[in-house]
């Protein structure tokens, strides 16, 4: 089948999907990216309360739907790439299209997703492999929980600075679509590795390119590369750019990003708090005005699992399961076979 940006992918026709964790829809992309068009496949929840049929990231309450990223421009998208050589790799339904970007595969459930991709440099080999995992988390459910991993395939040692990644979204929130408040918070004061984060670039502009090598025009109408609260109303989103530390050859840098949406604010922030996402954007309607823009009927989330502006790896995926007595007889087993070979060498 061949890709927008004329790149063949493996595996057969266009899967993508619509899943679902209750209160939150999303439509995802073979490669990983945002806003599904295709009402046909299983799953579609219907149109939006304004109408909008296409699926990006839909929050579901008292039997609306209300859409977020798919109102007007399909703009939500990711991208890799290297600094050095030039090879960059992104997806953005009306943006970009997909750009030298080979499908590995796209599975999924009722309620997750996986994509993988392979990052081809100008010759057409496969530099980097990227995985999207997307699950619901069981700390919160408001928000989609996405495993990122990026693994590097050149043969060679990759230098610190030198691997980038974008995210970025057009924030529609309806019933205002095309008018919103938009909110970035967590940003370091001062950006990038050398400070001790990675953190690399800022901004309002959901319809920016996905490609992290073209670093202009990262605002609309708010600050770059800071935290403000806000701000709008207009039609805008948010751009997040990161680099990372060196990987050698055949190592994976991995990490958490969250999808999402709450009846209110003080009830996003609680979710972000519940997974510890320190870094994040939301979007909120203009149903009044900036002082009671908490009280609009739904605020959509993005956001990264953060420290301090530092890409944390993903939390297990239950971290307050207690193992069932087969798994606690099995470890008591291996402890003991452990424990008999120490004392064989002994």
């Amino acid at each position: 089948m061949l890709l927008a940006g004329g790149v063949f992918a493996a595996g057969g026709a266009s899967a993508a999907a619509f899943i679902n964790s209750g209160s939150l829809t999303l439509g995802v992309n073979d490669e990983g990216h945002l806003n599904v068009s295709d009402t046909g496949l299983a799953g579609y929840p219907g149109v939006s309360v304004q109408g909008v049929s296409a699926v990006g990231l839909r929050y579901n309450v008292g039997g609306a739907s209300y859409a977020s990223t798919e109102p007007g421009c399909l703009c939500e998208g990711w991208g890799v790439g290297l600094v050095s050589s030039g090879a960059s790799g992104y997806a953005n339904v009306s943006v970009d299209g997909v750009q030298n970007l080979s499908l590995v595969s796209f599975s999924s459930t009722a309620s997750t997703a996986t994509s993988v991709v392979n990052v081809l440099d100008g010759s057409g080999a496969a530099v980097l492999e990227v995985t999207h995992f997307y699950h619901p988390t069981a700390l919160t459910a408001n928000l989609y929980q996405v495993d990122v991993s990026i693994r590097n395939l050149t043969g060679a040692a990759i230098a610190d600075g030198d691997l980038v990644y974008r995210r970025v979204m057009d924030w529609d929130i309806e019933p205002t679509s095309f008018s919103e408040y938009v909110t970035i918070a967590g940003v370091p004061a001062a950006l990038g590795l050398a400070n001790g984060n990675n953190v690399r670039r800022t901004g309002d502009n959901g319809f920016d390119t996905a490609n992290p090598l073209n670093t202009s025009g990262a605002t609309i109408s708010c600050p770059q590369d800071t935290n403000f609260t806000d701000c709008g109303p207009d039609d805008h989103g948010a751009v997040f750019d990161f680099e990372f530390e060196g990987l050698a050859d055949g190592e994976s840098r991995v990490f958490t990003t969250y999808y999402g949406a709450a009846g209110s604010e003080p009830d996003a922030l609680a979710a972000l708090t519940a997974v510890g996402a320190g870094l994040y954007s939301l979007g909120q309607n203009s149903n009044g005005d900036a002082g009671a823009v908490s009280d609009t009927p739904v605020t959509f989330i993005f956001a990264f699992g953060s420290d301090d502006g530092v890409l944390t790896p993903p939390p297990p995926p239950n971290p307050t399961a207690v193992p069932e007595p087969g798994s606690l007889a099995l470890a008591a087993l291996g402890l003991l076979g452990l424990f008999g070979a120490r004392r064989r060498v002994k």
